[in-house]
């Protein structure tokens, strides 16, 4: 038979005397006799040293880690800090053996801990119904220590369950470890990745810092850019608000400002008229000139006229001739620029003075209220002058009285007939 009962190798720490502090005595010991597997009669539950020995070691390995033993250990017995977790789990897998202080405090955590899952075990009441609670958890993995524990501690567990607990989870050991050894190579292989990721993390740590950097230079040059342009803002309200005041301080300086701006208008109006006026009198110079030469003509051909009349007899009378303006100013606005030798003509032949202005084609607009202030008779040609021509000729007329004719057809003849058909208009006394 073996020295190591609990089917480890080692030993397990013995106490030196009683209710003392147990000490560092590693010693042997001796083989307990074989206890049967099958369950007690009764239902009181199995404490930690009353379940057989050899499954001491699985229970202590599965339900507690190797800080938390060794942390209840040091509770009830002095070790040195440098012994290893196999020498104390192979010493606490041999104090269950009986029923020792250490084996108690171990006992109550366990009881401590999986009251929950024990009080679930307890709702069994045969050994199948047990075995159908161990397997659930043995293949779902769910709270394992639990379940073992709740298992081997329940009265209907018999030997044949007992032995198929300790297969299963001398099996499931052994796939952890399998596991284990896998996840440590993939564990290893994780670190290499999570190494150069950490390099790669790293360098664009260290790009982003310094785009952060850039970025805030950036930023603070704009902030203070935006800062020159609103002190540059506020200088400019500034000015601009100064420029008002100065111009109210102005206007109150100067109450007549509106009479002085109103006198202005008129002084250039007056102007603009002077010019046309001027200009008329340089045209009727030449007109006088031309009526001269005209007077010279039409006496000559006069005396040759009473000549021959003298000579017919005195019953022969002159045809008529037409309206007779007789020394009246008449103004043409507008007309064909071939026609205006041709009116000039008529209204001559009929003692008339012409005057014209081409309706604001080429003539400024302004030299025509000088032209329609010294007509005695306004002739609109309206088919030839501008819009606005129009309507000046039109109102103007209309507010001193003076007649105005409208021609639709711009040649000389229908020029002849529209003063013959209108001789009232034109029969006006002649202007000094």
């Amino acid at each position: 038979m073996s020295d190591h009962p609990f089917h480890v190798a080692g030993g397990f720490f013995a106490p030196t005397r009683h209710n003392q502090p147990e000490t560092l005595t590693l010693q042997r010991p001796s083989l307990p006799e074989e206890t049967s597997s099958a369950p007690r009669p009764g239902s009181r539950r199995r404490k930690l040293w009353d379940i057989p020995h050899k499954f001491h070691c699985p229970v202590i390995g599965v339900c507690f880690g190797v800080e938390e033993l060794r942390g209840l250990m040091a509770r009830s017995m002095q070790f040195p800090r440098d012994t290893s977790d196999f020498v104390l789990h192979t010493t606490a897998v041999g104090a269950c053996e009986a029923r020792t202080p250490l084996a108690e405090a171990l006992h109550k955590q366990l009881e401590k801990r999986f009251q929950l899952s024990v009080r679930v075990f307890t709702k069994a009441k045969e050994a199948e119904a047990l075995r159908s609670l161990w397997r659930d958890a043995a293949q779902t993995g769910i709270e394992l220590p639990a379940a073992l524990w709740a298992s081997w501690t329940h009265p209907a567990c018999d030997a044949l369950l007992e032995q198929d607990i300790y297969a299963d989870i001398h099996m499931i050991q052994h796939q952890l470890g399998t596991g284990t050894r896998a996840e440590l190579s993939m564990l290893k292989a994780l670190q290499a990745d999570n190494a150069q990721l950490r390099r790669q993390l790293d360098a664009a740590r260290h790009e982003v810092e310094t785009q952060r950097t850039e970025k805030s230079r950036e930023t603070q040059q704009l902030g203070q850019r935006v800062a020159e342009l609103r002190i540059e803002l506020a200088c400019k309200d500034a000015y601009a608000a100064n420029l008002a005041g100065q111009l109210e301080l102005l206007r109150q300086s100067l109450p007549e400002l509106k009479e002085r701006q109103a006198l202005a208008r008129r002084a250039s109006d007056a102007e603009a008229r002077a010019s046309a006026l001027t200009a008329q009198a340089g045209e009727q110079d030449r007109e006088i000139d031309y009526l001269r030469d005209r007077l010279r003509a039409l006496t000559q051909h006069a005396g040759e006229t009473i000549k021959s009349l003298l000579a017919e007899g005195p019953d022969a009378a002159p045809e008529d001739t037409g309206a007779n303006l007789a020394g009246k100013c008449v103004l043409c606005v507008g007309g064909r620029t071939g026609s205006i030798d041709g009116y000039r003509q008529i209204v001559e032949q009929r003692g008339g003075r012409f005057l014209h202005h081409d309706g604001g084609l080429e003539e400024s607009l302004h030299r025509i209220d000088g032209f329609l202030a010294a007509a005695d008779l306004v002739i609109c040609q309206a088919g030839c002058i501008s819009h606005n021509a129009y309507w000046r000729v039109k109102e103007q007329c209309k507010r001193t009285g003076k007649p105005c004719l409208y021609m639709k057809n711009g040649g000389a003849s229908g020029l002849s007939r529209l003063i013959d058909q209108n001789r009232s208009d034109t029969a006006l006394p002649a202007k000094v």
